[in-house]
């Protein structure tokens, strides 16, 4: 495609920015020939999309927000660079906001940028882009009233004051200190119409990355999932067709690799071990938790996730999912932990089990206050047989057991072994019920229904001072609700003594 560039004046520049933005096709086209990148080798070529590059470019086309889990070094760092500075030369009055994780990727990833200026063909050089100065990890455009900046995420006052047109969050899953403050915090200096562009690596089934993946649905956020195989540069001595693997076949037959990726394959599985997973992302789930101290059997974890089906029901704002209503005859049990209510802290979990078989049937989270929780609990237990509530009394639960008694006169209610109300979690018995929830994900992992359960177990850890809890800045509501659910029934089926 022969592009016009003409003389590089200002009124050049944007109808170089609305060819570009009239198709992808054109895009790519512009990209190859005005922007340069220093290649593999070292030497200087066209920005000429690779796989992954392309298929971002097409699925990204026309949306807002978009997030990219990838395999390591497959270029769309650059590419979305690449992207956005074309935009901030081509579309006047745009500032574009590049943040890293650390200082000297921020530092390298400028040097890209400058590159892209620098090297431009000079027809744009001499005209509108003549005056273009880049200091400090600031691109200035005096003549589209346009900029580019790099900062990095350990920078409080990154984007501050700024009104932001584009904003590429680099590496997300490695931004240091409170990643979702500072993340948030540059969302908030979005233009309305703003382009949002979050990409990384996976690290780990917890943190700010992960959350925005896992919520994209939710946040209108086009997911795009890179695997390792998209990389060319990825082969290496092709496998012996005689030694291949009925899931080395599967991968073959169901993705078209090549002998040479699978022999790529055995050798980052032999270098990298269980991070291999993480480095060379094969699975959009597998790959956060390779890296994970997780408590409870990754593999386990895993399996279960790919068989679960979506839940019977959804109610209460979509926090109430139901896979199994009440069946008549059934006796069931609701595991009760509540919190303070609010939007921010934890939430009220509860477990709805089968009494007789252990199944998961419901699971509610939400932020209830007190009264709240025990209204809900109390509508569930009338739904499910009159299911015994085993409520937490630890803080909050005491207020919800008397509020179960006085407002709801909600009667089925579990006594702890002290013969008192509701259910009490020691230091002691924690470790016992988590326990035991461990053995029932590893030996009926059948039995559990929900996503949200699992992901929670999956960010669940064995802290340096041994407490078992979620990972700093996540969440296991869901995970103690039913370790609670799992010890209660256990203690309503023990055989009663003979008196």
């Amino acid at each position: 495609m022969d592009i016009e560039l003409g003389k590089g004046t200002r009124e050049d520049l944007i109808r170089l920015g609305e060819f570009m933005d009239e198709s992808v096709e054109n895009a790519l086209a512009l990209t190859k020939k005005v922007l340069r990148i220093r290649s593999r080798a070292g030497k200087q070529m066209p920005l000429i999309p690779n796989r992954a590059q392309r298929r971002y470019a097409e699925g990204a086309k026309g949306e807002q927000r978009n997030i990219v889990l990838k395999a390591r070094q497959m270029g769309v760092t650059t590419w979305i660079a690449g992207e956005f500075f074309l935009r901030t030369i081509t579309h006047p009055g745009t500032v574009s906001l590049l943040v890293a994780h650390t200082q000297e990727a921020a530092e390298q990833i400028f040097r890209i940028v400058q590159r892209f200026l620098w090297q431009m063909p000079d027809a744009l050089r001499e005209g509108a882009l003549k005056s273009a100065k880049a200091t400090a990890r600031r691109v200035v455009i005096p003549e589209m009233d346009s900029e580019y900046l790099v900062e990095t995420a350990g920078d409080r006052n990154a984007g501050r004051g700024l009104t932001i047109n584009q904003l590429h969050c680099t590496e997300l899953a490695r931004w240091p200190g409170a990643a979702d403050e500072t993340l948030y915090g540059l969302m908030a200096t979005l233009a309305p119409d703003g382009r949002l562009a979050m990409e990384s690596t996976p690290m780990g089934a917890s943190g700010c990355f992960w959350r925005e993946w896992q919520e994209a649905k939710k946040t209108g956020t086009k997911q795009h999932f890179f695997r390792w195989w998209l990389e060319d540069a990825y082969t290496s001595a092709p496998a012996a067709e005689e030694s291949l693997t009925d899931e080395e076949r599967q991968l073959m037959e169901q993705h078209g690799l090549t002998l040479g990726k699978i022999g790529y394959r055995r050798e980052i599985r032999g270098k990298f071990r269980r991070l291999a997973k993480q480095e060379y992302a094969e699975d959009a789930d597998e790959c956060f938790f390779a890296s994970g101290s997780c408590y409870f059997d990754v593999e386990a974890l895993d399996r279960q996730m790919k068989t679960l089906t979506e839940p019977f029901e959804k109610r209460s704002r979509g926090c109430l999912h139901i896979w199994l209503p009440p069946q008549a005859g059934h006796r069931y049990l609701i595991a009760v932990d509540p919190a303070g209510g609010g939007t921010a802290g934890d939430s009220t979990a509860m477990q709805v089990i089968d009494l007789e078989s252990a199944m998961q049937c419901a699971e509610l989270e939400d932020y209830l206050n007190p009264d709240e929780a025990a209204r809900e609990a109390a509508r569930l237990g009338r739904e499910y047989n009159q299911a015994v509530l085993a409520v937490e009394r630890n803080n909050m639960g005491a207020t919800v057991l008397s509020c179960l008694e006085k407002s709801e006169q909600y009667t089925p209610i579990y006594r702890h072994e002290d013969k008192q109300n509701g259910f009490l979690t020691t230091s002691s018995s924690r470790d016992q019920m988590l326990a035991d929830l461990y053995a029932m994900l590893m030996e009926e992992p059948g039995k559990f229904c929900s996503a949200r359960l699992l992901r929670e177990c999956r960010s669940f850890v064995r802290l340096e001072n041994g407490r078992l809890e979620a990972k700093a800045g996540e969440h296991d509501d869901l995970v103690l609700a039913m370790a609670i659910a799992l010890a209660a029934r256990k203690q309503q089926l023990a055989p009663r003594p003979l008196r």
